[in-house]
Order: structure tokens, then C-alpha cells, then sequence
């Protein structure tokens, strides 16, 4: 059975993104004369001896039983969606998007697929396989989080960067990096769809490593909800907060409320954990929320935007 190649090669400066390598009549070596001897001038037969492996590949395992399927599906039908490659050199090609295509039409039997052929150096191949990977692949949690923490290191992107490329805001991308501080048992946990995201949200919001290893083991082994998960986070928060003599009640100056106002305040204050504030001179004021650090910022922006 034919295999593909994974030769690595090296990293050099940054690219111009996804969107502008796939697009771009410039890097489309499928658009010169040399390539259109088919009449099609955007798409090439290219033998599968002569692809080797994206070695930015952010996936390192493709499930067994899915790709069967998908060899199954091409028997039939063909590849119906091309893969994209650069050209290495002569008859040399390298995927950039594609490898589980691949794979799967070398399980059905092919010697030859459909490809577009784009010119990329080293950088801009692993800026767009990350994230043609992230944008288009059924990645776990880790996976999205090294995938984006590879584009912040390698690509030398910011936050708000990588945000825009990847279509999420920067409390998103932030979140994930944050997966990646997480005890070890629980990344694994993660990787293998034991728990969701969203349980990792509610253990990321625990301070201290045992107790969200604790944590972990609970809902290991009681089955936790994410919304049971979150529930006993807060629970225990207002226990800690007891027992360490600090309030969480409001602190009101210069203004009156009524009851319901009070109790609308004070549920605030219970759901973040934190003392709230809230001044006033004449009719006009402000409500201060405070936080310990940037990461407890985060939770509270990210709590107050889960209720837009």
C-alpha cells in the first residue's frame, strides 16, 4: 500500500494567511500553461507516490472506522472534494490541506486525485493548515488549543490576530489556552471526549491544581452535568469565601434601592464571588466589579457574555 511521506522541513518567516494562499491567483501554479493540458485550469490528477505528509499537521491520530467510511464513499464516488498541495520540486508534492482525504483515497485503491497546487513557504504552509484544520476538522479541545497556541508561538500572531483568522473573539482563544494549563489527567480526559469544553470551563474557574483534580474525579465518577459541574464551582466558592470572613454582599454608597433592586445585586455579587460595589452622586453612578488578576477577569467578561 502506498504511504505518504512525513518528511519535515523548516520554519521560516511569517505568511499572508489562509485566505490569500488559497485565493490568490499569484500562488495557483494551476493557473500557468504548464498545468492546464486537461482543460481544467484549476484542478490536476497528481499521483498519491508523489504527495508526501503536511508536516504542520495539527491532527496526530485519524480515527480508523471514519476513514474506512470515507474510502467506502470513494470507491463509489471518487474524490469529490480535491486536496490542496504545494509543489516541492519536480513530481514532488506537499499536502496543505487534505491528509484524511488522502489517506482514505489510499485505502480505496487510488493512484491518482484531484489537487490545486499553490505555491507556500514553511511559514505560511503551517499558518494554513492550523487553521484550514481548526476552521474545517472535528479537532478535540487540545487539539484547537495547540493548533492555536502553535499559531501565537510560530506565526508570531497576537491574540486578537488569531482571533480574527480563526473567526472567534479573543475570550474564545484565550479559553482554550487556558486548557493547556490544566493538570494532565484532565488534558487527556479532554483529548479523549471523556469530558466537554464546557466542563473544563467550569474546572478552569478552581484556583488551586488538587482541587480541580478533585473536581475532575467527580464528575469522573458521578457522572457530573456541566451545569452540576459549574453549580458546585459556585458553591464552593461561597463556602471558601465564608469561611474566610470575606462578604460578598454589595457595598452601596449614596443611593437607595428598593428590594428587588438589593436582590438583584446581591445575586451579582454571589455569582461572581466578589464583593460588587455600587456608588452614586445624584442619579447617576456606577456599579464596580472588581477582580483579582487578568485570569479572573477573563471568568467574569466570560460569565457576563454567556448570558448575551
Amino acid at each position: 500500500m502506498t504511504t505518504i511521506n512525513n518528511n519535515k522541513t523548516k520554519k521560516s518567516g511569517l505568511g499572508r494567511g489562509l485566505s490569500a494562499l488559497l485565493h490568490n491567483a499569484e500562488t495557483d501554479i494551476t493557473l500557468s500553461s504548464e498545468y492546464k493540458s486537461n482543460g481544467n485550469s484549476s484542478i490536476q490528477f497528481v499521483e498519491i507516490s508523489q504527495i508526501e505528509a503536511n508536516p504542520f499537521q495539527p491532527r496526530t491520530e485519524f480515527e480508523q472506522k471514519a476513514l474506512d467510511e470515507l474510502a467506502e464513499s470513494i470507491k463509489v464516488h471518487g474524490l469529490i472534494q480535491p486536496i490542496t498541495v504545494r509543489k516541492m520540486g519536480y513530481d514532488k508534492f506537499q499536502i496543505i490541506s487534505g491528509e484524511r482525504r488522502t489517506r482514505a483515497s489510499i485505502l480505496a485503491g487510488l493512484e491518482r486525485i484531484p489537487a490545486y497546487i499553490r505555491i507556500a513557504n514553511d511559514q505560511e504552509m503551517l499558518e494554513m493548515a492550523l487553521i484550514e484544520n481548526i476552521q474545517r476538522e472535528n479537532l478535540n479541545p487540545i487539539e484547537v488549543s495547540l493548533s492555536y497556541k502553535r499559531l501565537l508561538e510560530e506565526c508570531n500572531l497576537k491574540q486578537e490576530e488569531l482571533g480574527e483568522r480563526v473567526g472567534k473573539d479573543r475570550s474564545t482563544v484565550s479559553n482554550y489556552l487556558r486548557l493547556l494549563r490544566l493538570p494532565e489527567p484532565i488534558i487527556v480526559a479532554l483529548r479523549t471526549n471523556k469530558i466537554s469544553m464546557g466542563h473544563a470551563k467550569a474546572i478552569m474557574g478552581v484556583e488551586d491544581l488538587e482541587d480541580q483534580l478533585a473536581l475532575y474525579k467527580r464528575i469522573e465518577l458521578d457522572g457530573l452535568s456541566v451545569r452540576g459541574t459549574e453549580e458546585i464551582v459556585k458553591l464552593s466558592k461561597q463556602e471558601k469565601n465564608a469561611v474566610s470572613g470575606e462578604s460578598v454582599k454589595t457595598a452601596v454608597a449614596g443611593i437607595e434601592l428598593d428590594d428587588a433592586l438589593k436582590y438583584k445585586i446581591e445575586k451579582l455579587s454571589q455569582r461572581f464571588g466578589i464583593a460588587t460595589q455600587l456608588k452614586s452622586k445624584g442619579d447617576k453612578g456606577e456599579l464596580i466589579i472588581p477582580f483579582k488578576n487578568y485570569e479572573d477577569l477573563e471568568r467574569i467578561l466570560s460569565s457576563l457574555a454567556d448570558n448575551e
